[in-house]
């Protein structure tokens, strides 16, 4: 039977989320016409676009694809994530992504959607399953970065792109993934010099 984390410090993150993206979507085309990552309007200093792109969608079925992968993940790694946590975690991929989308994605002029900041998470949640000794976390982190791999050679499914009526944005993929390994790499270090440290008291 399934083990879901279902204590409400581990659900309210999600679930805050989706509560969220589904009320802009109820804005829209308002809420992206202010919110949206727009890089004229970004060099006008509209900064917070950085932020809110990620919790817009291009239409119903862009919302519902991404709400199903946020839902997914609580259940596979929400045990990992108290609210606070989670809320940082977010922050920080999604300002992440799309500071990387701004300056290394020059020909991205427009941009939506979640499913680069959720590469990120998957990651995140993949390497505390590593850490707990489930050898499936290497499988979940070794597909991941084969799936971004085969989106930079080959492109993305035309399907995904006829059904989110949009261009997938595959180096948002390629972003949320970076994204997600640099944090892995800073939580190792944190990780790695409280042990140096404690090796050192105890000497």
């Amino acid at each position: 039977m399934l083990n879901l984390p279902l204590n409400l410090q581990h659900v309210l993150g999600p679930l805050l989320l989706i509560i969220l993206c589904a009320v802009l979507f109820l804005f829209e085309p308002q809420a992206s016409h202010y919110l949206a990552f727009d890089r004229m309007q970004i060099e006008q200093f509209q900064w917070w676009r950085l932020l809110t792109a990620n919790l817009l969608h291009t239409n119903a079925n862009h919302l519902l694809l991404n709400l199903i992968a946020v839902a997914l993940l609580w259940a596979l790694h929400g045990q990992y994530f108290r609210l606070g946590q989670y809320t940082l975690m977010f922050f920080i991929l999604c300002i992440s992504t799309t500071l990387l989308i701004y300056g290394f994605a020059k020909q991205l002029q427009w941009y939506v959607g979640l499913s680069g900041v959720l590469h990120g998470v998957f990651l995140i949640g993949a390497y505390f399953d590593i850490k707990q000794g489930m050898k499936t976390g290497w499988l979940l982190l070794v597909g991941v970065l084969i799936k971004v791999g085969h989106e930079q050679i080959f492109g993305a499914s035309q399907d995904i792109a006829d059904l989110i009526n949009a261009t997938v944005a595959i180096d948002a993929h390629l972003f949320g993934t970076i994204s997600g390994l640099m944090i892995i790499v800073i939580l190792y270090g944190k990780i790695r010099l409280t042990e140096g440290l404690k090796e050192t008291k105890s000497q």
